[in-house]
């Protein structure tokens, strides 16, 4: 029965994800593959308990028509503001990303092999020395796709727009920044 799962889960996944990803090697930088290593040794927190039962309930309501399981919302949620706060990330874009990207399916392939909520692909953990990591796995998935986005912003000087085609393998074309950006609409915190 396991070998059954082994071939129908990957085909199945491989299936649902549309987004087609293409970070390529051409990307990667000593600096970047620098910070991502550095990354995966940090873990963060809310500062506050009140702000982080807020939000967690905020968002945990606003993806719950994408993620059935209660607990594995409040787990992407505190993955996602934890590596955006390391990341100086803005909480609603890596969302909007990961909507985009994956639908909120911790599961996702897609046709180019990316995995998870972010969209990785595999030869990351290569680069970086750690093959073991496990891109399914919901804060490795994340760590990496916030480290990988934040040196595309650095790159592209601030420029979300331009760091967002990049991490998407479409530079110079705005259609998937624009997508990430609707969706990103979605987990904007009115003021």
């Amino acid at each position: 029965m396991k070998t059954i799962w082994r071939v129908v889960l990957p085909a199945f996944f491989f299936s649902v994800c549309s987004v087609s990803h293409a970070q390529t090697r051409e990307d990667l930088s000593p600096l970047m593959l620098k910070t991502l290593k550095q990354s995966i040794a940090q873990s963060s927190s809310f500062a506050d308990r009140f702000d982080a039962e807020v939000w967690l309930i905020d968002m945990s309501g606003r993806i719950a028509n994408l993620v059935d399981d209660r607990l594995e919302r409040i787990e992407i949620l505190k993955a996602v503001h934890a590596q955006a706060s390391i990341n100086q990330l803005p909480t609603d874009v890596v969302l909007g990303l990961i909507e985009t990207e994956s639908h909120f399916n911790r599961y996702a392939l897609s046709p180019a092999g990316a995995q998870g909520l972010m969209q990785i692909m595999p030869f990351w953990k290569l680069e970086i020395g750690r093959p073991m990591d496990n891109l399914i796995d919901i804060e490795t998935n994340i760590r990496y796709g916030c480290t990988i986005l934040k040196s595309y912003l650095n790159i592209e000087k601030g420029d979300m727009s331009k760091a967002l085609a990049r991490y998407n393998g479409s530079r110079g074309k705005a259609k998937y920044p624009n997508k990430v950006f609707k969706n990103r609409a979605k987990y904007m915190l009115e003021e």
